[in-house]
């Protein structure tokens, strides 16, 4: 499949704008500090000239005229005085440059709202941070909170943004229970609806807690700046991973700090799992996958368990190679999907034996996407068909070497029903959408370092790669592109990474259709097209 070049601003077009908007802010910054006095002084004059007009309008009528003549004579005195014009410019100077001076008070401290904050903080905190046994505790009920807390901030509404806490080393910070205790409690003592980080420093008996700033929501679909194998999970925190990617946020440049999957025989998460809650953006991810993935020239299985057509829009492109929705479907693609991983292995295993490199058509990527797999193992069992799930094993566990990958994305309510091969085999885990931290715990295996909120916008959660650490994530915007219900600049985006519909059904069948012999569909019968009007 033909690939199309990346656009230029995407390549180099935003660097250079970064590095102009560098280079203009600092030669802004110089320019302030270089005309400073100047500023303050003309600042002083404009605020002596107000000050002489208020004061002109104040004088009566009767009165003006002698000031006038005052003034004049003043004039002609500093006129006729040697060196008096420019004594008279210097005071004038001196006096704007006292007037416009920056008298703008300094903060030494909290606002006594501020301090009844944190007093009440502190107080909250006491029974977690203390013993009857510790001569001198540093939390006391009536004890003083600056001795505890330091590094303070408030916003413009009187909550906590950034606080640095002291504790007692005696405290169980090695305790996840402990340390969720304090968390919850800073969580609602703070202001519910945030979603707060919490640094705990065990050497140093510290704990920092700041807000969490927004991830974007405006970044849509587009031809991400990715090697083969790379694939964009989503965005996160700067602070979390140590790459940034050109992105366009809107009509907008910008850089942002992306979550990345490396798949293929050298991933050590090789699968993928996602969980969430209906309109969570499970299938958001799942579409996103699907266009970089086909973007890359890889094969693509889609299997759609809930039945509700929103893959439609890959159905006869190229590289697509089955949209199945039914489990007599359901169960005949996955059968080939396990066929087609172990003619793979043979043909690679063969050819080592041989000394030569593994055939073209087992390089090719291979993508298995199963969107609900639940609703269709329930469907099959009440039909007395076999479980589709059954030849899922086969690719789970041999798939890495085979260049095949597996991502399943199911319901929270029913994990239960999923096999214990997708449990095992499935190590980068996502949940999206509104979820206990229980929830996010059993299914990343860790909780996360935030504090989970109950309003969350569609693609928003947690993703865990393998044993790393978990990460806040937000799915670029990949709407269903035949859904009119959805924002027309998302829908003309994913449109636009749609790959060509092939002309019918017997050139739809790709190089890795069906092996000589294999059982299962195999060319026309494998490739579902749909001649679906495009939308306009």
């Amino acid at each position: 499949m033909a690939r199309r070049p990346l656009p230029r601003i995407l390549s180099s077009g935003t660097t250079s704008l970064a590095r102009g908007r560098d280079l203009a802010r600092t030669a802004a910054d110089s320019a302030t500090d270089v005309l400073h006095p100047l500023l303050v002084i003309g600042r002083g004059v404009r605020l002596l000239a107000a000050a002489g007009r208020r004061r002109w309008s104040e004088t009566p009528k009767d009165k003006r005229g002698p000031a006038l003549f005052l003034g004049a004579a003043c004039v002609l005195v500093v006129a006729l005085v040697p060196y008096g014009p420019l004594l008279a410019l210097i005071s004038l100077m001196a006096a704007a440059a006292w007037r416009g001076r920056d008298r703008t008070p300094v903060r030494t401290g909290p606002s006594d709202a501020e301090a009844e904050r944190l007093g009440a903080l502190y107080e909250a905190l006491v029974p977690y941070f203390s013993i009857p046994e510790d001569p001198s505790p540093l939390f006391a009920h009536g004890g003083e909170w600056d001795k505890a807390f330091s590094g303070y901030e408030f916003d413009e509404a009187g909550r906590l943004t950034r606080l640095h806490i002291r504790y007692p080393a005696y405290f169980t910070d090695g305790e996840a229970a402990s340390r969720a205790r304090i968390e919850a409690l800073l969580h609602a003592k703070s202001g519910r609806g945030r979603e707060y980080l919490f640094d705990w420093d065990e050497e140093g008996n510290q704990l920092d807690l700041s807000v969490l700033a927004a991830l974007p929501t405006g970044i849509a679909a587009q031809p991400f700046v990715t090697s083969p194998g790379e694939s964009v999970l989503g965005f996160t925190d700067s602070a979390s991973v140590q790459r940034t990617l050109p992105v366009l946020d809107g009509e907008q440049p910008r850089d942002v700090p992306p979550v990345i999957w490396r798949t293929g025989p050298r991933s050590t998460e090789p699968h993928l799992l996602a969980v969430g809650q209906p309109g969570s953006g499970t299938s958001t991810l799942l579409r996103s996958l699907a266009l970089q993935a086909l973007r890359h020239g890889a094969d693509v299985l889609i299997v759609d368990g809930g039945g509700s057509g929103e893959y439609a829009c890959l159905t006869g492109r190229a590289g697509v190679l089955a949209v199945e929705c039914g489990p007599v479907g359901a169960v005949a693609t996955l059968e080939w999907a396990a066929q087609e991983t172990e003619r793979r292995l043979i043909s690679t295993h063969r050819a080592r034996e041989a000394g030569r490199p593994a055939p073209q058509d087992t390089r090719r990527p291979l993508w298995i996407l199963l969107d609900q797999p639940s609703v269709l193992a329930h469907l099959a069992v009440a039909e007395g068909g076999p479980d589709p799930m059954a030849h899922l094993q086969v690719p789970l566990r041999h798939g890495r070497p085979a260049h095949v990958t597996v991502v399943v994305a199911e319901h929270l309510d029913h994990l239960e029903l999923l096999h214990d091969a997708v449990w095992q085999h499935t190590r980068a885990r996502i949940v999206l959408g509104p979820a206990g931290l229980q929830q996010i715990t059993d299914v990343l295996g860790l909780p996360p370092h935030t504090t989970p909120t109950s309003q969350v916008p569609p693609g928003r959660g947690y993703a865990r790669l393998g044993t790393g650490s978990v990460h806040r994530l937000q799915v670029p915007a990949t709407p269903d592109p035949y859904d009119e219900a959805t924002h027309p600049a998302y829908r003309q985006a994913v449109l636009e990474l749609l790959p060509e519909r092939q002309q019918g059904p017997a050139g739809a069948a790709s190089a890795t259709a069906a092996p000589a012999g294999a059982v299962g569909p195999a060319g026309p019968a494998l490739v579902k097209v749909l001649d679906a009007p495009e939308p306009s």
